[in-house]
């Protein structure tokens, strides 16, 4: 005789190999992107998901808890859970087009591509991803000139899960940024800035001396559960600058 409560254990744990809590945080994602609740609006209560998908409360619980902590969701005691208000604008590197940063300032934008490949997951990656290694991935390498001026070096690495058209995009007319702000809807980031002495092929593609300092941007970005992309931005430091407001 079969153990039920093992086999509602087990049913919990997987479905078709995706664990059930993940289903839950589909669901919720989905129906947030979809504007069924609107930021500032509460979600409905764990006992109530538990009971919608005939699972523990532990298990929506865990769901609920990855969405706050990616800032999908906001938990207020003794109130509820609500939907988060975004804040990315209010960030030092707003997540926006570096063509339309040059447009704004009423210059001219273009691009070139270095590199268009699909590769597989180091550990490196792997980590940065959350994926297995030999994981799939995009890659691309482009160089962002402001009136014929190189201004960035921008070395990216796509989920293929998230973006899975990426390499059949034509990068001289549309930026990868435009293109992943269409298809994978921003849930998070995360972003460092740092100065690094330019390596020579960046001191190349960005026509400086070799070893001259860089402004570098890293960061990853969070699409439908999931690592997006992790990229480098390098910036010639003579003839570059981050600014922000709060």
């Amino acid at each position: 005789m079969k153990d039920s409560s093992a086999s509602t254990s087990a049913a919990e744990e997987t479905t078709e190999r995706v664990p059930v809590f993940q289903h839950i945080k589909n669901y919720l994602l989905a129906e947030i992107q979809a504007g069924k609740w609107k930021e500032g609006e509460a979600i409905p209560s764990e006992q109530a998901l538990a009971k919608q998908f005939e699972v523990s409360r532990m298990t929506v619980n865990r769901a609920v808890r990855e969405l706050t902590d990616e800032q999908i969701l906001t938990r207020i005691q003794g109130s509820g859970t609500y939907v988060a208000q975004h804040k990315y604008q209010a960030t030092l590197v707003e997540i926006k087009s570096i063509a339309e940063e040059v447009r704004a300032r009423g210059d001219q934008h273009r691009s070139e591509l270095h590199l268009l490949e699909r590769s597989k997951a180091n550990e490196l990656l792997a980590h940065a991803f959350g994926v297995k290694a030999g994981h799939p991935l995009f890659h691309s390498v482009i160089v962002h000139f402001e009136n014929d001026i190189p201004i960035q070096v921008e070395d990216r690495w796509v989920n293929p899960d998230v973006a899975p058209d990426y390499m059949q995009q034509d990068f001289s007319t549309i930026t990868p940024n435009e293109y992943l702000m269409a298809v994978a809807p921003l849930q998070g980031v995360n972003y460092s800035i740092e100065a690094l002495i330019a390596p020579r092929d960046i001191a190349e593609m960005l026509h400086i001396p070799s070893r001259e300092p860089c402004l570098v941007l890293k960061r990853r970005t969070l699409s439908k559960g999931q690592v997006a992309t992790v990229a480098t931005m390098w910036h010639p430091g003579s003839r570059y600058q981050f600014a922000g407001s709060f």
